[in-house]
């Protein structure tokens, strides 16, 4: 399948910017089943210094300077690439969780992803929460799918319940949350127990049969996980959907939590108040157009 995806960025300033500096992650990954063979960015106000580089996990980023005033900055990123289904994984004849709890068979990547800082009494109650899906010597992903399957039935999805800086133990005391919190739960379960989960970003698209239930967060930025097991390697997770990737998932970048993977992020001097549009669009260019969503 072959997909265009432009992910546009507006901000508007009620006073001048003088100067800013900003990274952003727009470029999708290449991997063994996704290629990305075109991209673009378009910066307006035009910068005045652009370099680009991979961070620490490999993603692609863009750094650029604005050196003159404005009073609105625009950044469009369009590319186009081929997907490619993923096998679905063979859950029960994964090895035991309990073996991918050693790190000296994880690469660095992974044991970066099996540390965790959460405050002692949300680790206590997701440890809680996670442990009846990990039984002694259940298959790894027969237990996160297990685990998935019970996050994806306990909340419920509400964009209005959360935003980028809620806290964890909000999400999970209330119940409620959007893909980014469900991804960050997960995850946050799973490195209680010591495994190697990371957080994914990137885009679904969704074109469902007549009368079939569209899936949440289609054609929009959206976010899940990956979590390690040996022999297996990495293998993403979508607790939003309750499902295992394989062919609608767009991979922009991956990291160790939202911080490693904002699409764009900046520090500004000047600027007053402001205002944020994010549109994306996502596109079969062989069946033409699938739809486009709005987020302000």
């Amino acid at each position: 399948m072959k997909y265009q995806i432009v992910h546009a960025t507006t901000y508007e300033y009620s006073e001048s910017v003088s100067v800013s500096h900003h990274l952003a992650r727009l470029v999708p990954r290449t991997l063994t089943r996704q290629a990305c063979t075109q991209h673009e960015i378009q910066i307006d106000p035009p910068p005045g210094f652009t370099t680009d580089h991979l961070d620490y996990f490999g993603n692609a980023m863009t750094f650029f300077i604005m050196q003159s005033a404005h009073k609105r900055l625009t950044v469009r990123a369009r590319s186009v690439l081929e997907l490619h289904a993923a096998p679905p994984p063979a859950l029960t004849s994964t090895p035991p969780w309990e073996q991918a709890l050693d790190t000296t068979r994880m690469p660095l990547d992974a044991v970066d992803c099996s540390l965790d800082a959460i405050p002692t009494r949300l680790r206590t109650a997701l440890a809680s929460y996670t442990q009846p899906s990990f039984t002694a010597g259940r298959p790894l992903l027969e237990a996160v799918a297990d685990l998935t399957a019970r996050i994806h039935a306990d909340f419920t999805y509400d964009p209005s319940a959360t935003i980028v800086a809620t806290p964890l133990m909000q999400v999970f005391d209330s119940k409620r949350g959007v893909c980014q919190d469900f991804a960050r739960l997960e995850i946050a379960c799973l490195r209680t127990l010591g495994l190697a989960a990371r957080y994914v970003s990137g885009y679904l698209e969704t074109v469902p049969a007549p009368g079939v239930r569209r899936l949440t967060g289609a054609d929009a930025s959206h976010a899940w996980l990956a979590v390690y097991g040996p022999e297996i390697g990495w293998v993403d997770v979508d607790p939003t959907n309750n499902l295992f990737p394989s062919d609608r998932h767009i991979t922009l970048a991956w990291g160790r939590d939202y911080g490693d993977v904002s699409p764009i992020r900046g520090v500004i001097l000047g600027g007053g108040e402001h205002s944020l549009k994010v549109s994306v669009d996502v596109s079969r260019l062989d069946d033409g157009p699938t739809s486009s969503v709005t987020q302000s």
